[in-house]
């Protein structure tokens, strides 16, 4: 069985390969190789959408919260998944128009702020982009060797190894070829495992919704809507998809469409965790409802579940990469095709030999998270005619203190409050990422007000 697992993993990921090397641009030059500029209509960016922000996560987080915290909560999860297409199909047109020939996060903060906003905002993505890729490459290893006596070492190095095959040589148009077979693949496969999955459990009412109060299930949700749209909105790779699409109005509808499926997705994804609880049978320790469902599944039921995983990751790790690399020739000029595709390999080294030691990130991508939220709604904000550099600036100091504040207010000591912000127990809490981003657009506007009334009598 183990070598028809292999065989299975191996012709998804040679799949992969095929499709990405054949969207390569004969004629591509470096900026098509990072953008793809204007040449994806609205079908095609919903399906990437939809595929680089799947992961391997989902197999983990939204049925954890489904089962243990129940629907409210689950609800905020995929809100928090999908708002930030929802973001970019509102505000997307207006930042093409301010930056047509833009390529990064960090172009569209330097055209509103300058190059040292650029730089902070850059390095904020780079970290979380980071973080992203190692848990994705750390969860294909993890669920390899859950569902199979396959040894997941040799997995996260597939993987990394196949999806770098393809993305280095045809850069994004690969990307989003490959996350658009993807996604199809994905659905097709959730549906399966997910049905199979339901009609294998004991009878639901053998047990209740999970008893959490509905006040404590709603901060939940709030905690992961703003942590998910914070940081998700610092993922280069969709920034990326700004740029690549044909027009504003395949921009606009695009995401609309990669968001309303990726709540679908999600919600369906969490809701076969709160089947496991309601079920009554065991979830194990730490809590994985997904996998809980597949306990004594028929083999072949198993190994669609791999070859779900394995697309997950394949999906969002090839945009990562790309995104990383796309991110790199934006912050050094001068570079060449081939220097962008070696940046896309080097990168990728230190991130496989710490997916390699099979430890935990969730504290680390939290804190890049909490990052995000102080710096989202100052980024955002340079849409806006008013806004200038020192409220930008002020507004993002002020976010990093309004993370602090609540737990020091709480503590009475400013270490804690550093402490808390920086979740000892690798928990999402709401006061931090409420105060980042409460502090951080209230300080933002009221200083460009202040500026702009100063200025009114000079004019």
């Amino acid at each position: 069985m183990i070598y028809t697992t292999i065989a299975a993993l191996g012709a998804a990921l040679i799949l992969f390969v095929w499709l990405g090397l054949r969207a390569r641009l004969a004629e591509g030059n470096l900026d098509d190789y990072v953008t793809a500029r204007n040449s994806q209509g609205a079908r095609a960016l919903g399906l990437s959408f939809l595929a680089s922000g799947m992961g391997g996560w989902i197999l983990f987080a939204p049925p954890e919260i489904g089962a243990l915290v129940g629907p409210l909560a689950l609800a905020g999860y995929a809100l928090g998944a999908a708002l930030p297409f929802i973001v970019f199909a509102f505000c997307g047109p207006a930042i093409r128009r301010r930056l047509p020939r833009g390529r990064s996060i960090g172009e569209f903060a330097e055209s509103c702020y300058g190059t040292g906003v650029r730089r902070y905002v850059s390095a904020i993505s780079v970290l979380y982009m980071l973080c992203f890729v190692t848990a994705e490459l750390t969860a294909i290893g993890a669920i390899t060797s859950l569902l199979s006596g396959v040894n997941g070492d040799l997995v996260i190095l597939g993987v990394a190894v196949t999806t770098l095959l393809y993305t280095a040589w045809g850069g994004l148009r690969a990307s989003i070829v490959t996350d658009q077979w993807q996604s199809f693949l994905l659905i097709g496969l959730l549906a399966i495992v997910g049905f199979v999955a339901i009609d294998r459990v004991p009878d639901v009412s053998a047990a209740a919704l999970p008893d959490v109060p509905a006040s404590s299930a709603l901060g939940v949700a709030l905690t992961l809507i703003i942590a998910v749209t914070a940081a998700n909105l610092f993922h280069q790779g969709y920034w990326q998809r700004l740029w690549s699409a044909r027009d504003t109005d395949a921009l606009s509808r695009g995401a609309l469409i990669g968001g309303v499926i990726t709540i679908a997705v999600v919600a369906v994804v969490g809701g076969l965790g709160i089947v496991a609880a309601v079920s009554g049978i065991e979830l194990g320790q730490p809590p994985i409802p997904f996998f809980a469902l597949l306990a004594d599944a028929p083999t072949w039921l198993g190994l669609a579940a791999l070859i779900l995983a394995i697309t997950l990751v394949a999906s969002s790790v090839d945009t990562l990469q790309n995104g990383l690399a796309s991110l790199a020739v934006s912050e050094k000029t001068g570079l060449s095709l081939t220097s962008a595709r070696w940046i896309t390999v080097i990168l990728m080294i230190p991130v496989v030999l710490v997916a390699l030691q099979g430890i935990s990130v969730l504290r680390l991508f939290l804190i890049a998270d909490l990052l995000c939220a102080t710096a989202v709604i100052p980024v955002l904000l340079g849409l806006w005619g008013r806004m200038t550099t020192p409220a930008a600036v002020t507004g993002g100091l002020a976010g990093l203190a309004g993370a602090i504040l609540p737990g020091w207010v709480a503590s009475g000591t400013l270490t804690s409050g550093l402490l808390a912000a920086s979740f000892p127990d690798s928990i999402p809490t709401l006061p931090p990422f409420l105060g980042a981003l409460a502090t951080s657009g209230l300080i933002s506007v009221v200083i460009a007000l202040l500026q702009s009334r100063q200025r009114a009598p000079e004019a």
